[in-house]
């Protein structure tokens, strides 16, 4: 699915368009982001691409729901 994720202050924050939702990001399985889980305030996870850590924000990705979400 794809997901814009966008910085406010210190806080991550997806919005995901087909949904009309937009969550904070409240746990990261790696602390650069990219690569790995990311957990939103309603509970889901998506898995993130590998990016370079440097990457201009707000963005829009490609991310898959974790394999262990509902």
């Amino acid at each position: 699915m794809k997901i814009t994720i966008s910085k406010k202050g210190e806080q991550y924050r997806v919005y995901v368009p087909k949904k009309d939702l937009e969550e904070p990001v409240t746990v990261t399985e790696r602390p650069d982001l990219w690569g790995g889980w990311i957990e939103l305030a309603n509970g889901w996870r998506l898995d993130l691409p590998p990016m370079a850590d440097a990457v201009r924000l707000p963005i829009t990705v490609e991310a898959r729901k974790h394999a262990d979400a509902e």
